[in-house]
């Protein structure tokens, strides 16, 4: 990794606000207040926020738990991944998808999982020409409120 390159778990109030800024291109919903409140829920249950910064700016960020289940065994899921959109096609993604495999693998992981939303074509090309992630099922959500 280039030495202008770091990765960082984000826990603290000014790195999750760096974190928000990038992670708010991709989830336009959130305002920082909800952010920080669905934060907290998500961190309990094991939520991380790992920031991919270049020259001390963030500009990738990646959001992840590790969960257990009968069909993925013990693995990383990925909630969000988003590079800057000012700042995209420099291999951020790439490389903190690398960083979150080993990751996995020195928390005993066997897999990585993720979802995409299916208008997110550039997405699944990086996906699957990239970093060689298998298209395997749909998700389906239905709301309930």
């Amino acid at each position: 990794m280039n030495s202008k390159i770091s990765i960082q778990h984000y826990e603290s109030k000014e790195e999750l606000l760096k974190g928000f800024q990038v992670l708010k291109q991709l989830r336009l919903h959130l305002t920082e207040e909800s952010f920080f409140e669905l934060y907290e829920e998500m961190k309990k249950e094991g939520y991380k926020l790992f920031g991919l910064e270049d020259h001390g700016e963030t500009v990738a960020v990646a959001g992840i738990i590790i969960l257990t289940n009968f069909y993925n065994g013990k693995h990383v899921f990925v909630y969000d991944l988003v590079s800057d959109q000012h700042r995209r096609s420099n291999g951020y993604g790439k490389q903190l998808l690398d960083y979150i495999h080993e990751f996995g693998k020195e928390n005993g992981c066997e897999l990585v999982s993720l979802q995409s939303g299916l208008q997110r074509i550039d997405a699944h090309r990086f996906y699957e020409e990239k970093m060689e992630y298998s298209k395997l099922s749909y998700a389906f959500s239905k709301d309930i409120k």
